[in-house]
């Protein structure tokens, strides 16, 4: 009798993890944009971080979680600080004067900045990695050329910075030792919680305040952000992170740069010409190549 091999069982928490990476994410970029029309944008992200890392660690302290010693909060400190000033509060910047689609393509350089990353620790890419590092940089110098990267120079050099930010967080958090995650709640929470306290601190500084009246559209979106993008979103690729192939963690930027251009067209009339759809092709099919040698 020939036996054949039972197919493997794909585990629902990957599924749900990539679904929500992929479809929340994608829409954060506009909500925000929406946010930050009338609330200050990192007062706005210290609050959406700072209430999603307390609800995680309740959650966490409950399942039984250990309490992080001293020297875990110091570890996660410039993580939280990179991920959500750097990768996030730069972005809520931006998109006060770019369109949420613009900057979502350009965020979706993230993978590629890994690969530099890569390359400063080093590592010698593959003659395949630099290309994709050289294609996806001229998508992004195709979209600087075209309507959905205008807007204030800084703003734009703001939304080109963050996904270098993104990716040197991200590859910080994957080092980490076992004692500072090993509750799946625990890990999210300590970063969202350090980088909301660095947000505030950011915010002091550049003199933000809550204003007195603020839209009630404003503040929806920052309730979406709050429980979808942060609390869901947030969590989902910490877990990808910690329990899927680097190739599968980072899959979210084939996807996010192009729902978020049709959301962004869609409920905010952004601009959608020639050069935005260009660059995403270039970005996305850099990405690809990047990591094609990851999954060899």
């Amino acid at each position: 009798m020939k036996l054949t091999a039972a197919p493997a069982r794909v585990d629902p928490r990957l599924i749900a993890s990539l679904a929500a990476v992929y479809v929340i994410w994608s829409s954060t970029y506009w909500a925000m944009r929406v946010a930050v029309h009338d609330l200050p944008p990192l007062l706005m992200a210290s609050m959406r971080f700072s209430a999603a890392g307390l609800v995680l660690l309740v959650i966490a302290i409950r399942r039984g979680a250990a309490w992080p010693s001293a020297r875990d909060w110091l570890r996660v400190l410039p993580i939280g600080a990179l991920l959500f000033v750097g990768g996030n509060g730069f972005v809520a910047i931006a998109e006060q004067s770019v369109s949420s689609g613009g900057v979502a393509v350009v965020c979706a350089t993230m993978p590629l900045w890994v690969g530099v990353l890569r390359t400063v620790s080093g590592e010698r890419p593959s003659l395949l990695e630099w290309s994709s590092l050289v294609v996806g940089f001229i998508g992004v110098l195709v979209l600087m050329g075209g309507p959905s990267l205008e807007g204030e120079p800084l703003h734009i050099a703001l939304a080109i910075a963050s996904p270098a930010c993104w990716a040197l967080g991200s590859t910080l958090a994957r080092r980490l030792p076992a004692t500072a995650s090993r509750d799946a709640f625990m890990l999210p929470a300590m970063e969202m919680l350090t980088g909301g306290l660095a947000l505030f601190v950011v915010a002091a500084l550049r003199g933000e305040r809550l204003p007195v009246t603020a839209s009630t559209e404003s503040w929806l979106a920052l309730g979406y952000l709050w429980l979808f993008g942060s609390i869901l979103g947030f969590t989902a690729y910490m877990w990808l992170l910690r329990n899927a192939r680097a190739v599968v963690a980072t899959s979210y930027a084939y996807v996010n740069p192009i729902l978020a251009v049709i959301i962004g067209a869609v409920f905010s009339g952004e601009p959608l010409g020639g050069t935005t759809v260009v660059a995403n092709v270039l970005i996305a099919g850099a990405v690809m190549l990047a990591l094609r040698r990851a999954k060899a």
